[in-house]
């Protein structure tokens, strides 16, 4: 009875590992990480739920997209980058890495924390994972739908461009725009 115990817990060990290394690989490279570990949101907000103790939400957009988009009420925010402006050439935003980003984080947690890291859809979170792990945090989570999700790209659907797929928002997971003084990043 125990080694049948042994071997169905090396089985499952093992499912898990190739599971994950199989869903990294399906990942777009701009939401891969160095240190390879991912949940999606609402894997996200199912652990910190059962653990809350132990697991702390960094949410890396802007403080723009954090007060006015809305958050999760339980995640600290430390901006990623700023918005700078609107690069008209490539009809998108400018943004600049913040270079105190480390250091803010640094600020508020320890490096043996586990943090799982959102921005609006895992590009983000994943490039801040990358920058802290080279400073020597281990445990961070890249959510790799982020808080908003994933864009709609059926072509016929009226929500068509929007973020309505996955994300912390869509997820069920509890979100709100009401501030906590002790989580908005001021710098």
């Amino acid at each position: 009875m125990r080694k049948k115990f042994w071997l169905d817990l090396i089985i499952l060990s093992l499912v898990l590992c190739f599971s994950s290394v199989a869903f990294a690989k399906s990942l777009p490279t701009k939401k891969q990480t160095v240190l390879g570990l991912y949940v999606t949101a609402q894997q996200a907000f199912a652990k910190w739920h059962t653990n809350s103790d132990k697991i702390k939400i960094l949410d890396v957009r802007t403080s723009g997209e954090y007060i006015f988009v809305g958050h999760a009420p339980m995640a600290a925010n430390v901006p990623f980058k700023f918005l700078t402006g609107v690069n008209k050439s490539k009809k998108k935003l400018a943004m600049t890495k913040n270079k105190d980003f480390v250091k803010e984080v640094k600020k508020r947690f320890k490096k043996t924390d586990t943090i799982f890291l959102m921005c609006r859809s895992g590009g983000r979170s994943a490039a801040a994972v990358n920058m802290l792990a080279k400073s020597g945090f281990k445990n961070l989570y890249s959510v790799t739908d982020g808080f908003e999700g994933n864009a709609l790209k059926v072509k016929t659907s009226y929500n068509l461009g929007k973020r309505v797929l996955d994300g912390w928002k869509n997820s069920g997971a509890p979100w709100t725009y009401k501030l906590d003084p002790n989580l908005v990043y001021a710098p």
